[in-house]
């Protein structure tokens, strides 16, 4: 089911079925922030641990409102070449080279000349700029993924964006959304998003699920997961997140974990497997040397006697 116009969403209760639909199992909190998100036009920014699911969210609302998603992935040292527009000055030379072959360069002065090298057909639309040109039909979804590896500049430039998305290209005029685009920013917290960004959205923070929703979560994701594993899973990775690891492993290592013990069989955990898979769970080699440390038989028995079949 799609929406043609985000402002009628009735309810966080409708978000939150439009979300697990689209398997995506949303708490009362989130749900609430992208109704209000919705409904008021304003960006959300997403905060979180890596892997609790904060893209996923854009991804599910793009499907579900059906404008499609653009995603800006930011980075360090990205510019309005990367994230707006730039001029295709490869098809630009050889638009000259032709011009001059014809000896329609000598018929033409400077002025009309710099006027065809820069006309809109040569312009490369990068994420910003096609996220608020106008499009028939229901708005896209803008997805401005890990906002905190850019660095200050272009957040002013982006915030810029956000307050009337519009963009000005000196050579050709100004592009301007009729229909704003509904906007997604997420943030690992690798460095605090300045607050005038953080004025401009609504704001929310994802946490790991609570075991009882992240067994929710890997039944939906991973329908050939029994309920016994499922749980069993759950239960383990929420004991290894308390170790105090160097990445702690998200929402989706946690599924990730879980498909991988499915593949292979397992009805409920049992060690020999869990040591054979835990690098779908953990990333670093020192995590694994933590856990180890740790007693993963125990974390693994303990799972066990809390979730029997």
């Amino acid at each position: 089911m799609s929406v043609t116009d985000p402002r009628a969403v009735e309810s966080a209760e409708e978000v939150a079925g439009a979300l697990a639909a689209g398997a995506y199992l949303p708490d009362e909190g989130l749900a609430t922030a992208v109704y209000l998100a919705l409904r008021l036009r304003r960006p959300l920014l997403l905060e979180g641990e890596p892997g609790v699911g904060k893209t996923e969210v854009a991804n599910v609302l793009a499907a579900w409102i059906g404008g499609g998603l653009i995603r800006l992935q930011c980075y360090e040292g990205i510019d309005s070449a990367q994230a707006v527009y730039e001029w295709d000055y490869a098809r630009q030379l050889l638009y000259l080279r032709a011009a001059e072959a014809t000896g329609r360069a000598r018929s033409m002065d400077a002025a009309e000349l710099s006027d065809e090298l820069y006309d809109e057909r040569f312009l490369v639309r990068r994420p910003l700029l096609r996220a608020i040109e106008p499009v028939a039909g229901p708005p896209p979804v803008l997805l401005v993924d890990e906002v905190d590896r850019a660095d200050d500049e272009f957040e002013a430039f982006l915030l810029e964006i956000l307050s009337d998305y519009s963009v000005t290209v000196p050579e050709v005029g100004t592009f301007a959304a009729a229909e704003p685009p509904v906007v997604v920013v997420t943030s690992n917290r690798t460095r605090d998003v300045h607050d005038a960004l953080k004025r401009r959205c609504l704001y929310h923070w994802i946490d790991h699920p609570d075991q009882r929703r992240e067994t929710d979560i890997i039944r939906l994701r991973v329908p050939e997961a029994g309920e016994t594993l499922a749980r069993q899973v759950a239960c383990a990775a929420a004991s290894i997140r308390e170790i105090g690891l160097y990445k702690p492993p998200g929402v989706a290592e946690t599924i990730d974990w879980a498909r991988a013990l499915a593949l292979l069989g397992a009805e409920t955990l049992a060690p020999d497997q869990v040591t054979a898979t835990l690098g779908a769970l953990l990333k670093y080699r020192e995590d694994h040397q933590r856990v180890a440390d740790n007693d993963l038989a125990s974390i693994v028995d303990q799972a066990r006697t809390a979730n029997r079949p």
